[in-house]
C-alpha cells in the first residue's frame, strides 16, 4: 500500500465530516448535482440547496421535463449561474443519452455538458465505486506539501492526476476512500493559509515539515473582487429576472438605479450570450418561459 494511504484511511475513519453525498445510497444523481454546487462554493451553503433540489428534481429526467428557466431560478444565490444551465443540459443529455441513468463510465461522463476530469471521476469513484484518481484543490495541496515537500501546489496540471494515482491502494474501497480522506485533509487540516500540522495523520510522513516548512510562491489564480464588478452586475441582472419570473422585465427596468449603465448592459449582453437570459421585443426573461 502507497506510504500516505493507510495514515489517511485510519484518520478519515474517524475525523470525516457527515456530509450528505458521503452517506450510503445517497446516489450517482445525487453526486453528480452535489459536485457541480460544490465548485467554488463552500459546502455550508451548498447543503440547503442541494436538498431542495434533489426533492424537487430526484432524477434526470424531472430536471430535463423542466425548462431550463426554473433551474436558474432554483439556483438562487449559489453563484456562477452558467453551472445551473450545464447541469440542465447535462440531465436532458443523461435523459436521452442514457435512459435516464447517470453513466459509470469516464468518458461517457466527460461528454456530458459543464463535466471535467474532477466530477466525471468523481462520480464513477464516490457513486459507483469505481478506482480512479480524484483530484481537486485541496488534494493538490496535500500532495504538494506531505509528497513534494513544497507550500502550495503547482498550477494545475494532468500529471496530477498520475501523483495521485500512484498514492491509491488496489483495493477499490480502499481507494476511494484515500482520494475522499486527501480531499478531506485539505479542507480542514492541510489548509492553504493555516495548515493544523498537529492534527496531520501525514505529519511523520510529510516531506515539507521534515524541510522545515519552506515558503514556496503561491501560484493559485486569485479571484477577482465581487464588489463592483461584472459578476456583481450579472448577479443583480439574474435576481431580477428569478424575482419576477415568469414574467419578462423591461428591458429598460432592469437595474434602472446601477451606478454604471455601461456595467449593468454589459451583464445583459453577457446572460444572453451565456444563453442565461433571453431578449425579444424590449422584454428580458429566464430562458425557457415562453412570452407573457
Amino acid at each position: 500500500m502507497p506510504e500516505i494511504a493507510a495514515p489517511l484511511i485510519a484518520w478519515y475513519r474517524d475525523a470525516a465530516r457527515d456530509l450528505p453525498w458521503r452517506r450510503t445510497g445517497f446516489g450517482a444523481w445525487g453526486t453528480l448535482v452535489s459536485e457541480f454546487m460544490l465548485q467554488q462554493t463552500p459546502v455550508a451553503r451548498v447543503i440547503p440547496h442541494l436538498e431542495a433540489w434533489l426533492e424537487r428534481w430526484p432524477t434526470p429526467a424531472d430536471l430535463a421535463a423542466s425548462p431550463p428557466a426554473d433551474a436558474v431560478t432554483q439556483w438562487a444565490n449559489l453563484g456562477y449561474p452558467r453551472r445551473a444551465l450545464w447541469l440542465h443540459r447535462a440531465a436532458v443529455e443523461i435523459r436521452d443519452r442514457h435512459d435516464g441513468i447517470v453513466p459509470r463510465d469516464v468518458e461517457a461522463l466527460l461528454a456530458l455538458t459543464g463535466i471535467g476530469d474532477y466530477t466525471a471521476r468523481a462520480v464513477a469513484v464516490f457513486a459507483y465505486g469505481d478506482r480512479h484518481p480524484v483530484v481537486d484543490t485541496n488534494t493538490r495541496r496535500v500532495l504538494a506539501r506531505a509528497v513534494e515537500g513544497v507550500a502550495q501546489p503547482g498550477p494545475p496540471h494532468r500529471r496530477d492526476l498520475e501523483r495521485m494515482d500512484a498514492e491509491l491502494p488496489d483495493d477499490l474501497l480502499k481507494a476511494a476512500i484515500v482520494n475522499a480522506a486527501a480531499m478531506e485533509l485539505g479542507a480542514i487540516v492541510c489548509t492553504a493559509r493555516s495548515p493544523k500540522c498537529e492534527l496531520c495523520p501525514l505529519a511523520e510522513r510529510c516531506a515539507w515539515r521534515a524541510a522545515g516548512y519552506p515558503a514556496s510562491e503561491d501560484r493559485r489564480r486569485r479571484q477577482a473582487k465581487y464588489e463592483g464588478s461584472d459578476r456583481q452586475a450579472r448577479g443583480a441582472v439574474l435576481k431580477a429576472l428569478r424575482d419576477a419570473a415568469p414574467s419578462p422585465v423591461s428591458l429598460f427596468a432592469v437595474l434602472v438605479d446601477w451606478p454604471d449603465a455601461a456595467q449593468r448592459d454589459r451583464a445583459i449582453d453577457s446572460l444572453i450570450a451565456d444563453g442565461l437570459a433571453e431578449a425579444e421585443d424590449d422584454l428580458l426573461r429566464l430562458p425557457g418561459h415562453p412570452a407573457s
